[in-house]
């Protein structure tokens, strides 16, 4: 794995380079700021990029939005000191692959970063229930579960989560949307991702409780 570093702090960029070059990690560049975070992005490609949330000027959340739309491959993991839900909500939504706090202990933050190359999502222990919590009150203000710009789903995962959720087998929701089985597939691993659950049952719990109108028939 080989990470490009970004925060406000020389000094903390310091202490997180040398902990994760000491566990074998490639640090390819560090960056003190929005703009310099793109701009080394665009230089060394990197795998993942772990992103401060609050710097002077452009926060580090509008910096994903933007890294995202250049570098959709890129996995961007959100560092703060603070658990806030409007800033873990935020981040998550921009595109970000994960979300810790600096407060981790080292092994923690190691062994939460190193999850991110298995196909996990780097969550600091508690926070994925607060995500979930902050989608639901969210989606209870719009009333409208796919039309809020901020809901993490797009209208179309909405809709083959809903179906998925009443039973449909993938095969048919295919044929129904003039997909590909295996684009059903692929969305439904991003429905997961976004959600930050771990597989197919807690999708259709999330269906179950945050879209209670989860019954679309197949026409």
């Amino acid at each position: 794995m080989n990470v490009l570093l970004v925060d406000d702090s020389a000094l903390f960029l310091d202490g997180l380079r040398s902990m994760l070059e000491a566990s074998e990690i490639d640090v390819l560049g560090v960056a003190l700021c929005a703009e310099e975070a793109i701009e080394q992005a665009r230089r060394l490609h990197p795998e993942v990029v772990l992103m401060d949330v609050q710097m002077p000027g452009e926060s580090g959340i509008e910096a994903t939005r933007v890294l995202k739309t250049l570098f959709p491959q890129i996995k961007i993991v959100m560092m703060t000191v603070f658990d806030s839900d409007e800033h873990l909500f935020d981040a998550i939504a921009a595109g970000a692959s994960g979300y810790l706090l600096k407060g981790m202990s080292p092994d923690g933050f190691l062994e939460a970063l190193v999850g991110l190359s298995r196909g996990e999502t780097p969550l600091s222990p508690g926070l994925a229930a607060r995500i979930m919590a902050e989608f639901a009150r969210r989606q209870r203000e719009t009333g409208k579960p796919g039309a809020a710009s901020t809901y993490p789903l797009s209208e179309r995962q909405i809709e083959i989560l809903r179906m998925v959720a009443h039973g449909h087998p993938y095969k048919q929701i295919a044929e129904h949307l003039n997909v590909s089985e295996r684009t059903i597939k692929y969305h439904m691993g991003e429905i997961a991702g976004r959600l930050h659950v771990e597989n197919r049952s807690q999708v259709l719990a999330y269906a179950s409780r945050y879209l209670p109108d989860a019954d679309k028939q197949i026409k």
